[in-house]
């Protein structure tokens, strides 16, 4: 076991958040997707965020994934150091304005790895524990979740893995989609994990190199726009697994004409109890969430 999974290891036994018991949502029918990890009470896209949403009981680890100079598949959801959260190598605060600078398309992961993203209070969730936490490998994080999975003999997850990627920044803060694709592609190959993996991404490029290269993989086309589902379908060219929009998008029609196409509806990112609670009641297929506790406490009332 390498160092920095020895760190994590320490702190999921010693420091995790109290719960009565380690919950299983694998009998519900709705798929609870820890947005991040669980962004609300932990650092994002850190391991110990994803080890706290299994304890919690998520069907569904949702993460982002960018490509380092070295071409590492690193957990993160910008593909730059955001002021925000993150702090340099050196432990220097980062302005907004140089954040961009700090390209991790042009960093190697050993440097990467130096810098501390989860110590900066989040000043739109002010639960959230924070602790020194780094951006981690994709292999690193399936590496320790599989083996808090068989220590503790839970049902597996799923990996619901978004591409951050889009035409503008081709070969600028990553590379472009047939060359990103093969390496998430080799991540999930090389862990055999193939059978519990979704796809996700705003890139339609993206799903359409997946579908090309690996066809059973589900994909997941996540939806920010107004846009008729019709026409966001056009876009992508074909009909995906899972329609995955901003959760104010989602109706009755909406779940409708999704089940017409014989589409999951998983929407994005439903964080307050009225709205888990709407989700719910509109019987959607999932819930991406930073508070996954909250999810699994409305669906288990």
């Amino acid at each position: 076991m390498n160092f920095r999974l020895f760190i994590v290891f320490a702190f999921f036994s010693v420091a995790l958040l109290p719960t009565e018991a380690m919950t299983q949502s694998s009998d519900q029918s709705l798929d609870i997707q820890g947005h991040r990890g669980c962004r609300g009470l932990l650092p994002e896209n850190t391991t110990p965020a994803f080890l706290e949403a299994i304890k919690l009981g998520v069907t569904t680890l949702e993460l982002d994934v960018v490509i380092s100079q070295d071409q590492q598949v690193v957990v993160s959801h910008e593909p730059f150091l955001s002021h925000v959260i993150c702090r340099t190598a050196e432990g220097r605060a980062i302005t907004e304005e140089e954040e961009k600078k700090h390209n991790l398309y042009q960093m190697p992961y050993e440097e990467i790895a130096r810098c501390d993203c989860g110590s900066s209070p989040h000043p739109q969730f002010p639960e959230q524990q924070n602790f020194p936490a780094y951006k981690p490998l994709l292999s690193d994080v399936i590496d320790t979740v599989e083996q808090l999975i068989t220590a503790q003999d839970l049902p597996p997850v799923v990996y619901n893995i978004e591409t951050k990627s889009g035409p503008k920044s081709d070969n600028i803060f990553h590379p472009t989609p047939d060359k990103f694709t093969d390496l998430v592609l080799s991540v999930i190959q090389e862990k055999g994990i193939e059978d519990r993996v979704i796809i996700q991404s705003f890139d339609v490029r993206t799903l359409k190199q997946i579908r090309k290269k690996q066809p059973s993989l589900p994909l997941a086309l996540l939806i920010g726009n107004t846009d008729s589902l019709e026409k966001n379908l056009a876009k992508l060219g074909f009909t995906p697994q899972i329609y995955s929009p901003h959760f104010q998008l989602v109706d009755q029609d909406l779940i409708d004409l999704a089940e017409q196409k014989s589409m999951s509806i998983i929407p994005w990112t439903v964080n307050e109890p009225d709205d888990i609670q709407r989700m719910v009641n509109l019987k959607v297929d999932g819930i991406i969430s930073d508070y996954p506790d909250r999810v699994i406490k409305i669906v288990s009332q």
